[in-house]
């Protein structure tokens, strides 16, 4: 493990990047890029429900601007408001209706509909009663690098759009995507698309700013102690950690820091380690790295040490993912 980073084993690194910024969560924050795969305007009366299709690695996402509406996750209901938003993003399917139990008049891309691009459209359910209002989009990361993030997420995540105390400018952002849907201006799609990138990135960020993530590296994060030690493991990942250095700038013992660690993160954190390492490889492959630098840069002997533990972690060679990682034009 030779390429070396700052911080001696001397301990003398805290004196020696005081200026250094830490923000783990910023950088998996400035990953997670979307691009649209399906956008609409729904407009409803009671009884009303529509089927969302499973759809691998996406996510989807519906903004109430008329009425109320139920969503139904694996089960599970939640009545959304005006205002609301619903992020489900692990590709599950679900229901949307006017109330529970009514009657679902099929899914929703197979559906007739209005076209008003190639990727956007309105949609029209009359059941003849109370109103109700949405936008819908169905989204896909762009990038990889946002996965361990988005792992974390739970099954369904909504964020109630009318209390700026716990959602900062995200109630004026979904009133002009609302607006901007209504309207039917030209080049829509184009500004619902981007509109919606802002969107999801404001959902993931407000949910980590004020719900409990459970078990995952970022309650370890959270820790007063432990998470000195990941923020410096996330920012200088080529660094020869040992457990007694991590444990050391933690200002702990090497046993106590190792329980914490395990204990918040649910894995022991040498396997985190290798895991952080290759999702900074799988993205920096997906722009193009060189497998080669990759294996100096994130603390491998060799590029066959590298490529070895790449694939042991990963589940293929770090040739095949980056060709996988690039996305379309090569961007």
């Amino acid at each position: 493990m030779g390429a070396g980073g700052h911080g001696g084993e001397d301990g003398g690194g805290d004196a020696a990047r005081p200026w250094t910024p830490v923000d783990p969560v910023g950088d998996l924050l400035a990953d997670l890029r979307v691009h649209g795969t399906f956008y609409c305007r729904s407009e409803a009366t009671a009884p009303w429900g529509v089927e969302m299709p499973a759809l691998a690695g996406c996510m989807a996402f519906h903004v109430v601007t008329r009425g109320s509406v139920v969503l139904e996750v694996d089960g599970e209901q939640r009545t959304l408001g005006v205002g609301d938003l619903a992020l489900v993003p692990h590709g599950r399917g679900h229901l949307l209706r006017s109330a529970p139990g009514a009657p679902v008049a099929g899914r929703a891309d197979l559906l007739p509909q209005q076209q008003l691009g190639e990727h956007y459209s309105v949609l029209r359910l009359d059941g003849g009663g109370a109103p109700a209002a949405m936008v819908c989009g169905v989204v896909e990361p762009a990038r990889p690098g946002a996965a361990p993030l988005l792992d974390l997420l739970p099954p369904v995540l909504v964020v109630d759009g009318r209390d700026p105390r716990r959602t900062g400018w995200l109630p004026l952002l979904l009133q002009v995507l609302t607006d901007e849907a209504a309207e039917d201006r030209p080049g829509a799609e184009a500004v619902v698309t981007r509109l919606a990138d802002v969107v999801v990135l404001q959902a993931v960020r407000t949910w980590l700013d004020t719900a409990a993530t459970g078990p995952g590296w970022l309650r370890a994060l959270r820790d007063p102690q432990v998470g000195q030690a990941v923020a410096l493991l996330h920012r200088e990942p080529g660094t020869a950690w040992t457990l007694t250095r991590l444990a050391r700038e933690a200002r702990m013992s090497r046993s106590s820091f190792a329980a914490r660690f395990t204990e918040l993160a649910g894995e022991p954190v040498m396997h985190h380690l290798a895991r952080w390492r290759m999702h900074l490889a799988t993205v920096a492959l997906g722009q193009g790295a060189r497998v080669g630098e990759l294996a100096g840069r994130l603390g491998y002997e060799s590029e066959a040490a590298f490529s070895r533990a790449y694939k042991r972690i990963v589940g293929v060679p770090p040739t095949a993912a980056g060709e996988a990682a690039r996305p379309p034009g090569g961007h």
